[in-house]
C-alpha cells in the first residue's frame, strides 16, 4: 500500500520540476559562494573540485535508479533517470568550463597541452566525450529517431563514463595521497554495476541489449 502511494506521488506532474530545482541547488550554492567569497582560500580550485564531484554524484544516482526501481518496486522512478543523467552532464560541462576558464584562462593551446601532459585531464576529457551523446539523445524524439534497441545500446556508454570518471577522480586525488573518498565512490559503483551483472548473467550480458 505504501509503495503504491509512493508510485502515485512520483507520477505527479510537479515532481519533475521539483527535481530539476533540487538538482540546480548545489550549482547555485557554489555560484553564490563564489560571488560572496565564501569558498575558502582558493575559490577557483573549490569550484572546479565541487562541480566535478557533483557530476559523479548525479551520475551515480542515475545508475542507482534501475536497482532502486526493481528492489523497491517503484517503477515510476524510471521517469527521472534521464533528468539525473542530463544533470550529471551539465555539472561535468561546468566542471570543464571552470577548469578551462579559471585554471587555464581559456587559452586553447594551454588546455590542449594539459590534456596530453596530464593523464587525469585526458581521462576527464574522455569522460565528458562519453557523456555527450548520452545528453544529446536524452529526449523522446531521439529515442524515436534511433529506435529503442539502438538507443539502449548507446546509453550503455553510461557505464564506461562512470568508470572513466572514477579513474579521473582517483588520479586527481592520488596526487595528494587522499583516496579515501574515491574508495567510497568505487564501492558504490561496484555495487551498482555488480547488481546489473548479476541480474544479466555477467558483464557481457549487462552490455547486451535484448
Amino acid at each position: 500500500m505504501q509503495l503504491s502511494l509512493v508510485n502515485h506521488w512520483l507520477l505527479k506532474p510537479w515532481v519533475k520540476p521539483l527535481l530539476w530545482l533540487l538538482c540546480a541547488l548545489p550549482l547555485v550554492g557554489l555560484f553564490v559562494g563564489a560571488s560572496m567569497g565564501t569558498l575558502g582560500a582558493n575559490p577557483a580550485e573549490k569550484l572546479i573540485q565541487e562541480t566535478g564531484e557533483w557530476a559523479l554524484r548525479w551520475l551515480w544516482l542515475t545508475l542507482a535508479i534501475t536497482p532502486l526501481r526493481d528492489v523497491a518496486n517503484l517503477p515510476a522512478l524510471v521517469r527521472y533517470r534521464r533528468s539525473l543523467g542530463v544533470t550529471s552532464f551539465v555539472y561535468a560541462v561546468v566542471h570543464f568550463l571552470a577548469y578551462a576558464w579559471l585554471d587555464k584562462g581559456l587559452v586553447i593551446d594551454d588546455i590542449v597541452r594539459d590534456v596530453f601532459k596530464r593523464n587525469f585531464i585526458l581521462v576527464g576529457m574522455l569522460t565528458l566525450l562519453l557523456m555527450l551523446p548520452l545528453a544529446l539523445t536524452s529526449f523522446n524524439a531521439a529515442i524515436r529517431a534511433l529506435g529503442g534497441r539502438r538507443w539502449q545500446m548507446l546509453h550503455k556508454l553510461a557505464y564506461f563514463a562512470a568508470l572513466s570518471g572514477l579513474l579521473h577522480f582517483y588520479w586527481k586525488k592520488s596526487a595528494k595521497n587522499d583516496v579515501t573518498e574515491v574508495m567510497v565512490y568505487a564501492v558504490i559503483l561496484a555495487v551498482l554495476l555488480g547488481w546489473r551483472a548479476a541480474r544479466k548473467g555477467g558483464i557481457v550480458g549487462m552490455l547486451r541489449v535484448r
